[in-house]
């Protein structure tokens, strides 16, 4: 051996390594190597000399683009569900302007984008060093009550006008609106968090925390097949969200180039509502009265007129007795397209679970997200007929709500909002 000794390896030189630079190749997942954060971590270093990365497996490896090539829209639309879901929503501190909501904006579109590409941030908090992307998407809302605090109400799109009240509605207001909304989800929960934490610091003397509210979903791979996700009732639920392979897809979901608001052109309108399950009353039903509620099978998700998950619904067929086979207050008649003038809406919750009541019964159910062109045609329009009349109400508590203007995608070099705030 030489007399002259090696020099140590810099630590920061590896706490500086990027998530991005601990990707491998996703045909090695099955190799035993694979653990992150064994004996030694991902980072160790053997020998004196800097081990390779790890590899990660494909769960951690997906990375969804901030700014997508040909889609104008954000991700987190039509991405596939993930795991784990952040919802919050910021106001504006007293003072802020037109000109600190850009800064603001600005500051989370540069992390956004550093995060989903699977790097850290300036200043970061090291959480999600070992992992990669982890299919992470950010995603950025404007409430009504943005364009108040920025002095841009003529810019406002009619479509973000209030929702109506629903008699079903038992809303907490602290809990709803907002004059931002970030939805943040992720295959991994740590890279979940991480983006919250960053992007909360990004606010801090601009806008402050209004409400927060955390979601799951079953993690890809949990399958023997890729399915429906089921929601805490135990239902396959989505069945018939509308599919980008649709001709009409592009039009009921995203804002076409007609649009008074040129700035809207290519985005979407989320509504987000807080939706408890009365588990304890839903599971003292049998499973045929719960599939009477639903109008479906709950163990396939088929239609009760028979066929598969994807078997049109035969909204006509009658039983022995002369009544239909799908009862006429059925969640899935109610709020099928064909009983609403076509109006349809895509889908994209997540379930939470926020511990228990004062009475025992589980603080769960549905954190309801979706997305339209225009709310008053697709989400309202479906929530009417469903407060005049569904089966499935009676189990459900609508606790909060949210309907937020979701614009384009950053061009290269922009922010999103941008054409917006100063155009």
């Amino acid at each position: 051996m030489s007399k002259q000794s090696k020099q140590a390896p810099d630590p920061q030189v590896s706490l500086e390594l990027s998530r991005r630079r601990l990707l491998g190749t996703v045909g090695a997942a099955g190799a035993a190597g694979l653990v992150v954060g064994g004996a030694g971590g991902a980072l160790a270093v053997s020998g004196g000399e800097q081990a390779a990365p790890t590899a990660l497996t494909t769960i951690g490896s997906t990375e969804v683009p901030f700014r997508p090539e040909r889609a104008k829209h954000q991700a987190g639309i039509t991405t596939p569900l993930q795991a784990n879901g952040h919802l919050v929503a910021f106001d504006l501190v007293p003072g802020a302007d037109r000109k600190a909501a850009a800064a603001l904006l600005r500051r989370w579109s540069r992390t956004a984008e550093e995060l989903m590409a699977g790097r850290a941030p300036d200043a970061d908090t090291g959480v999600a060093l070992d992992a990669g992307p982890s299919s992470l998407t950010v995603t950025f809302g404007l409430g009504h009550s943005f364009f108040d605090r920025t002095g841009l109400q003529k810019r406002r799109p009619v479509q973000l006008d209030p929702l109506p009240d629903f008699s079903a509605d038992a809303l907490d207001p602290k809990r709803s609106n907002g004059d931002l909304w970030i939805q943040i989800g992720a295959d991994d929960a740590l890279v979940a968090f991480h983006a919250l934490r960053a992007l909360q610091k990004d606010a801090a003397g601009s806008a402050r925390l209004r409400w927060q509210m955390n979601g799951f979903n079953r993690t890809p791979g949990a399958t023997a097949h890729p399915m429906t996700s089921r929601n805490l009732m135990g239902q396959i639920d989505g069945t018939n969200n509308p599919k980008p392979s649709d001709e009409d897809f592009d039009e009921r979901i995203f804002v076409g180039r007609d649009a008074d608001q040129e700035w809207m052109r290519g985005g979407s309108y989320a509504v987000v509502r807080r939706i408890r399950m009365l588990l304890d009353d839903w599971e003292k039903r049998s499973r045929g009265e719960q599939e009477r509620v639903i109008g479906r099978r709950k163990d396939n998700g088929a239609p009760l007129t028979g066929g598969s998950e994807t078997t049109p619904m035969r909204l006509d067929q009658n039983g022995a007795d002369g009544l239909p086979v799908i009862p006429a207050n059925a969640h899935a008649r109610v709020a099928a397209p064909e009983s609403n003038q076509g109006a349809a809406m895509l889908r994209r919750p997540f379930s939470f679970h926020d511990g228990y009541r004062d009475d025992g019964a589980p603080d769960a159910g549905l954190l309801f997200v979706c997305w339209q062109a225009d709310p008053l045609r697709a989400f309202t329009q479906v929530q009417r007929k469903l407060d005049r009349g569904d089966a499935l109400s009676p189990f459900l508590r609508h606790e909060a709500s949210g309907l937020y203007a979701v614009p384009p995608a950053a061009a290269p070099g922009d922010y999103v909002g941008r054409p917006l705030l100063e155009g």
